[in-house]
This record gives C-alpha cells, sequence and structure tokens, in this order.
C-alpha cells in the first residue's frame, strides 16, 4: 500500500513580516499574509524550516480566539 503525501505549497513569494510585539530580538512567529489562498506562519529563528499553513477563514478564526 503505497501513502499519498500532500505536496508542500510554493512560498517563494511569501512576504514574511514579523509581530510588532517581537521588540526586534528576533525571536518570534513570521507570517506571510500576501499569498492569496493560504496564510504561513513560521518560526523566525529557522526561516529554512517548515511552515505551518492555514486558509484565510481558519487565520481569521485563530486570530479572533486571540483577542
Amino acid at each position: 500500500m503505497t501513502q499519498d503525501r500532500l505536496t508542500p505549497p510554493d512560498l517563494a513569494d511569501a512576504a514574511w513580516r514579523t509581530s510588532s510585539y517581537s521588540g526586534g530580538q528576533g525571536d518570534c512567529v513570521e507570517v506571510a499574509p500576501n499569498l492569496p489562498h493560504l496564510i504561513p506562519v513560521r518560526d523566525s529563528t529557522r526561516p529554512t524550516g517548515p511552515a505551518l499553513t492555514f486558509g484565510h477563514d481558519a487565520w481569521q478564526a485563530f486570530i479572533g480566539d486571540l483577542a
């Protein structure tokens, strides 16, 4: 039995930004809100590491729950 694998999204055009709450320390979460169908999130200390991706509705729900 073979297992289907998801193809990672192409994040080459992601415009990453760090939270203004990081205070310029560089130990924060980065988000790239410029992509049309998803919001990728990554650890700023590992910019070549994995990124979590959210659909726009899921991201808005997540942000809404933080407030």
